[in-house]
């Protein structure tokens, strides 16, 4: 038997939503960026920096970085290394609105059972929180408003707007924080061994649970902090939860 929770916290990519694999150089983006820096690069070369730029951030983000790098410190150190000055500079002026538009995801969809088990947390009278590594936290937030639940979160943490990344457990202190409760009877809630279970143990709380995604899948599940319980989508998880 699990401990009763205090409060919920939830990642966001691969837990509360999934989405089909993100083309990291989506025409209308290559586009927007040729314009915005007046033609300096070809459509081309623009395509092929945001396509290694993708792997490069990804491959940094499995780092374990205590600290969240600004958004126009990622276009400049990942995507835009080798562009000409003025370019980077139009860049660096309008990264905010561009990372939105790297984040945002058309394909995003409620994972199955999420609208329930939000449902029946909220019913059982558990504060929840959104805790989740991103570029912008501002495209997360829109889709959770959009979707239908965004007000069911007393508190949404996201990363770039806190300046720390998973697995530093100061994420999940923040929410904890803000939720005004004691992290040790929080239960948590991740996809990922690497990030999400380490920062669970690291903050002390008092269930790790594990939903299975397309992370989870290629992660080495014995390299890393052991979940206390796995489940396999939002159905799973609302079983879990007090009556």
């Amino acid at each position: 038997m699990l401990p009763s929770p205090v409060a919920l916290l939830l990642d966001f990519g691969g837990v509360l939503a999934e989405a089909a694999r993100h083309d990291p150089a989506p025409p209308e983006l290559v586009l927007r960026l040729y314009n915005l820096t007046g033609g300096a690069l070809s459509p081309g070369d623009i395509n092929r920096s945001l396509i290694a730029g993708a792997g490069a951030y990804a491959a940094w983000r499995d780092l374990d970085e205590p600290d969240e790098l600004p958004q126009a410190e990622v276009w400049r150190r990942f995507f835009t290394p080798d562009w000409p000055q003025r370019a980077q500079e139009a860049v660096r002026v309008n990264a905010a609105k561009l990372s939105y538009d790297w984040t945002w995801r058309n394909t995003w969809a409620l994972r199955p059972g999420i609208p329930e088990a939000l449902r029946a947390a909220r019913a059982a009278g558990l504060p929840m929180a959104v805790v989740s590594n991103t570029l912008c936290g501002a495209a997360p937030r829109d889709f959770l408003a959009k979707a239908g639940v965004g007000g069911l979160f007393a508190a949404q943490v996201y990363s770039d707007e806190v300046g720390v990344r998973k697995p530093n457990p100061e994420m999940i202190w923040h929410a904890t924080r803000a939720l005004g409760v004691p992290t040790e009877d929080c239960w948590y809630v991740g996809d990922s061994y690497q990030r999400d279970m380490v920062c669970a143990r690291r903050a002390e709380t008092g269930v790790a649970i594990l939903m299975r995604s397309r992370r989870t899948a290629a992660e080495d599940p014995g390299a890393h902090a052991v979940p206390d319980v796995t489940v396999d989508d939002g159905f799973g998880l609302r079983d879990l939860l007090p009556i």
